[in-house]
């Protein structure tokens, strides 16, 4: 069971991961159309701090990925990735659940 526990926990840092990309992506959005901007010292803290947390994911990416002008893909690769991760997960849980060896 300890198998089961070490995967949940790990589920629930990937759902946080994605939590912070999907709310950097909208708020970068919202700074690019002028909806908000960077003049508040808390939306330029957040900017930053989520520009911090992301980055180290983000780097390795964009430099495998060709430039493609002013749309960067880098978030929606780490989240496919993510979402490749938790199947993966989900599959050995179940392998786990069913008696099979991991």
């Amino acid at each position: 069971m300890l198998t089961l526990t070490i995967i949940q926990i790990l589920q629930v840092l990937i759902s946080f991961v994605r939590w912070i990309i999907i709310i950097q992506f909208i708020l970068s959005l919202l700074i690019v159309f002028n909806i908000i901007n960077t003049s508040s010292p808390f939306i330029r803290g957040l900017h930053d701090g989520l520009d911090r947390l992301t980055e180290p994911l983000y780097r390795p990416i964009r430099r495998m990925l060709p430039a493609t002008g002013g749309i960067d893909f880098a978030p929606m690769v780490v989240l496919l990735g993510l979402v490749i991760l938790n199947i993966i997960l989900n599959n050995i849980a179940a392998s786990v659940l069913v008696g099979g060896a991991v």
